[in-house]
C-alpha cells in the first residue's frame, strides 16, 4: 500500500469516515442549505497558538477535520490537555507542557506539515523543538527553508539528523529584521507565532496578509502580544515577556465556501452556504459572476446559484491575498470546462498543481498544460519562473470515470467533476478531502447528491 493510499485511509479513519471509496451518479442540481465552520488554516495554527498562553483557550467554531485531528494528537503529545464539552468548541489547557520524542511526534503527524509552526512556541516553553520529516499535499515542491531561515535570524540553533531537525536556542530568541523572499503564508506565520515573546522587535517584510493571518493576529493580540500591520506588507511584533490563552470563533473557510459555489455551476444547482461572508469572498465573487454565476449575499450566508445561460471563459491568474487564491482555481477549472469559449488559468504560486487535470481530461474534458506558462499572454500578476497555465476550451461533456484523489483540492474537484459528468463515477482515496472539509459526504447527502459508499 503506498504512502498516497494509507494518508487518505488514516484522515479519513480520524473523522469516521465510512470508506475511501465512493461511486457518484452524476447529473442531479446541488441544491439545498450547508454551513461552513471555521476555516483550516487558521483552526489549526490557532491550536498551536495555544502553546503560548500560560492559561487556557478556548477556540469555537472549529471544523471537525482531521488535520484538526492531527493537531489535537500533536498536542496532547506535547502536555496539552485538550477538552471538548461543546459541538465545534475545544478548550487547551497549556499548564503541563513537556517534552516529546521524534517516534511520538511522528506517529502523530503523519504527512502533516503542521509541525514545523510548534518551533516558536516550543523553544519559549522548552527551549527545543523536535521536528521530523514533513509530508503535506503532493502539489509542488514546499521548502521549510524559508521557516529555518526565520528561527535562525531569531538566534535559534537547527541540528539536522536522520530522524529529522532539532531545534535549540542556546542564548533565547531575539527579535529580528526579516525579509521573506516571498509572502508565504506558513513563513509569515512562524515569525509571528515565534516573535511574539522574542526579546526585543521584529519588522517582517513582505509578509502575508491573508485573512487567516488577520485572524491569527487577532488571536495573538487578544493574549497580549503587540502586533501593528503596517502598509506594503510590513509586520512589527515587540516581544513580551507573558502571553495568556484567548477565547476565539475562527475566521470561515473561504476554500470550502469556494469549492461549494463552484458545485452549484457545475450541476447547475442552488446552494446557500452558512457562514460565508462576502468581504473575504471579494476576489471570488468577481470571478464567479464573470463566469456566468450569480449569487446573493445575506446576513448569515451567501447563496450561490446557475441562471439561464452558458457559462462564459475568463483569464485567471492566481496570487497572495488580494489575488485570487491558487486553492481556488481547481475547483472553478471544473466550472470553466462547461464554459463556451477558451479559458487561461495563470498559477503562479505553486508549480505543480495542475496534475489533477489529467482525470478531468480523462472524463471528457479539454485541458491543455504548459509547464513554462504562458509568457506572451496579457497579464496583471507578475510572471514566476516556476508557473504553469493551463488553457481549457469548453464546453464538453464530462462523462463518468474511476479517478483516485491526488491532494485536498484536487480531490474536491474530482467529486464536482463527477457530480456533473453523464453516468458514473468510482472516486478513491476520499479520505484526503476529509483533511480540509468538515463531514462533506453529509453535505452532499443534504444536496442531494446521488451516491453510495463502496469497499
Amino acid at each position: 500500500m503506498n504512502s498516497l493510499v494509507k494518508d487518505a485511509q488514516k484522515a479519513g479513519e480520524r473523522v469516521g469516515l465510512k470508506s475511501d471509496q465512493i461511486v457518484i451518479t452524476g447529473g442531479n442540481p446541488l441544491k439545498g442549505r450547508i454551513r461552513v465552520r471555521g476555516a483550516k488554516n487558521l483552526a489549526t495554527k490557532a491550536m498551536v497558538a495555544a502553546l503560548l498562553g500560560e492559561t487556557p483557550s478556548v477556540l469555537r467554531d472549529v471544523p471537525d477535520i482531521s488535520d484538526v485531528e492531527v493537531v489535537r494528537g500533536l498536542l496532547e503529545v506535547y502536555g496539552v490537555v485538550v477538552t471538548s464539552t461543546v459541538p465545534g468548541e475545544l478548550q487547551f489547557d497549556t499548564s503541563n507542557v513537556e517534552r516529546a520524542h521524534f517516534a511520538e511526534i511522528d506517529a502523530h503527524a503523519g504527512s502533516s506539515r503542521i509541525p514545523i509552526l510548534f518551533c516558536g512556541p516550543l523553544l519559549h516553553r522548552l527551549g527545543e523543538a523536535r521536528i521530523p520529516d514533513l509530508g503535506g499535499c503532493r502539489i509542488g515542491d514546499r521548502p521549510i527553508d524559508f521557516h529555518l531561515d526565520a528561527l535562525r535570524a531569531f538566534g535559534a540553533v537547527v541540528d539536522k539528523s536522520f530522524e529529522g531537525i532539532y531545534i535549540t536556542a542556546p542564548d533565547g530568541l531575539k527579535g529580528a529584521n526579516i525579509t521573506l523572499p516571498y509572502p508565504s503564508v506558513g513563513a509569515t506565520e512562524q515569525v509571528l507565532l515565534t516573535a511574539v515573546r522574542a526579546t526585543g522587535t521584529t519588522e517582517l517584510k513582505n509578509a502575508a496578509i491573508e485573512p487567516e493571518i488577520m485572524d491569527l493576529i487577532a488571536i495573538l493580540q487578544k493574549m497580549g502580544a503587540i502586533i501593528s500591520v503596517e502598509p506594503n506588507r510590513v509586520i512589527l511584533i515587540e516581544g513580551v515577556d507573558r502571553l495568556v490563552g484567548y477565547k476565539h470563533t475562527a475566521l470561515f473557510d473561504r476554500n470550502e465556501v469556494a469549492s461549494w459555489a463552484a458545485a452549484a455551476l457545475v450541476t447547475k444547482g442552488d446552494i446557500f452556504v452558512e457562514g460565508a461572508r462576502q468581504v473575504e469572498m471579494m476576489t471570488f465573487l468577481n470571478v464567479f459572476r464573470k463566469v456566468g454565476g450569480a449569487f446573493d449575499v445575506e446576513d448569515d450566508g451567501i447563496r450561490f446559484y446557475r441562471p439561464e445561460g452558458d457559462l462564459k471563459p475568463v483569464t485567471i491568474e492566481t496570487d497572495v491575498h488580494p489575488g485570487f487564491m491558487t486553492d481556488w482555481q481547481q475547483p472553478l477549472i471544473v466550472a470553466l470546462t462547461q464554459a463556451t469559449g477558451v479559458s487561461f488559468v495563470h498559477e503562479t504560486v505553486y508549480e505543480d498543481r495542475f496534475g489533477f487535470t489529467d482525470a478531468l481530461n480523462e472524463m471528457g474534458a479539454n485541458i491543455v498544460v504548459h509547464k513554462e506558462g504562458l509568457p506572451d499572454h496579457p497579464r496583471r500578476v507578475a510572471r514566476r519562473d516556476f508557473e504553469q497555465a493551463a488553457v481549457i476550451t469548453g464546453p464538453t461533456k464530462l462523462h463518468g470515470a474511476n479517478v483516485r484523489v491526488p491532494d485536498l483540492r484536487g480531490g474536491f474537484s474530482y467529486l464536482i467533476a463527477a457530480l456533473g459528468a453523464e453516468g458514473v463515477s468510482t472516486v478513491s482515496n476520499v479520505g484526503i478531502i476529509s483533511r480540509g472539509y468538515e463531514h462533506f459526504i453529509d453535505k452532499l447527502e443534504v444536496l442531494g447528491a446521488d451516491f453510495v459508499f463502496e469497499g
